[in-house]
């Protein structure tokens, strides 16, 4: 097999080049360029064990149209809930009604469940609170967790597509395992 963290440390440092924003003689180049090599070569072998084993052309081929769909649903849902969360930040009469309510997973990769994790508490009125390894289960904090149902649905569709992304052993579609818990699905604050 061979080793990605290298090839990955020289495009980081091709990077560096371009976010410096320094005027590029022959010597700033060469100069940021061993700078922008040393702290690249540095991240991608820290963080060579994120690196999925499987990315051929062909494996990037299949996953980037979910990427690019999941990007997209995800630009969607930000918006939305940016919307959202100003409309009841202007509007103090709004109703908020917090709610905890769990989220039970498909995928089972830590790089999966932290991208979903991730892009939740990064749309505005939502919050990763903590993850059960156990049961695989996100909590997630809602700023209005009337609609459990709206609140799943984007998670559902990003789910969906991080499935295909992560090569998980499940695939789009496959239920979503059923949570025993003694009574109810959410909490309210």
């Amino acid at each position: 097999m061979t080793r990605r963290w290298p090839l990955t440390g020289l495009l980081l440092a091709i990077l560096w080049i371009f976010v410096r924003g320094v005027e590029l003689t022959p010597r700033t180049l060469a100069e940021e360029f061993i700078v922008g090599l040393i702290v690249g070569m540095i991240i991608a072998y820290l963080l060579r064990g994120f690196y999925t084993p499987t990315l051929g052309p062909g494996r990037a081929l299949k996953v980037a149209p979910y990427a690019t769909l999941y990007l997209l649903v995800f630009l969607k849902e930000l918006v939305t809930a940016n919307w959202d969360v100003a409309k009841r930040v202007l509007a103090p009469s709004m109703p908020i009604n917090p709610r905890v309510i769990e989220v039970p997973l498909r995928v089972r990769t830590d790089l999966a469940v932290t991208t979903i994790a991730n892009s939740i508490t990064l749309t505005p009125g939502t919050l990763t609170m903590d993850y059960d390894a156990e049961t695989n289960t996100l909590y997630v904090h809602s700023i209005d967790g009337t609609d459990r149902d709206a609140l799943l649905e984007p998670i559902r569709t990003w789910e969906d597509y991080a499935l295909v992304i992560f090569d998980e052993e499940l695939k789009p579609g496959d239920p979503v395992p059923q949570l025993e818990t003694d009574g109810g699905e959410e909490r309210g604050d």
